[in-house]
């Protein structure tokens, strides 16, 4: 097989794209350390809420936020301590297990959510033309339809 090497322009995007995304989440992560959370426990917080009666599967949450279940699992555990979630078994199938948002995760999230959408606002959204924007979200479509390497994605 043939290494299909990027040439100048592409490395040049690619390594942009490295430090771009890097710095974003420098940035929204200090910004949410005022809450006493970091981005991934947001992203946990976020879906939860977003979802009905503000639960999930711990299989669905682990897809959703893009982190193996082993990962998440301490997450929780530690979100869990801090009373922002709490675990409980399906009832209709025991060897699943949801993760609900308290009200205290929710309060928690409802005061983080302003400072955050701000700093996503300030440092992704605003700094774009608003061509690039949409760009943006066809470029990631088209990133998210790449069917998975096995190999990559095991």
């Amino acid at each position: 097989m043939c290494t299909r090497w990027l040439t100048g322009d592409q490395q040049k995007v690619w390594r942009t794209y490295l430090l771009g995304s890097a710095r974003l989440d420098e940035r929204l992560g200090a910004d949410l350390q005022g809450s006493g959370l970091d981005l991934p426990e947001y992203e946990i917080l976020v879906n939860l809420e977003e979802s009905p009666e503000r639960r999930l599967r711990m299989s669905e949450l682990a897809d959703a936020v893009h982190q193996s279940r082993s990962r998440l699992t301490h997450t929780i555990a530690r979100m869990e301590k801090a009373g922002l979630v709490v675990r409980t078994t399906c009832p209709t199938d025991r060897r699943g297990v949801w993760a609900q948002l308290t009200d205290t995760g929710f309060t928690v999230l409802a005061a983080a959510a302003p400072g955050h959408v701000a700093a996503v606002r300030r440092n992704l959204v605003d700094a774009v033309a608003p061509e690039d924007w949409e760009a943006l979200g066809r470029v990631f479509a088209a990133v998210l339809a790449v069917p998975p390497d096995d190999a990559s994605d095991a």
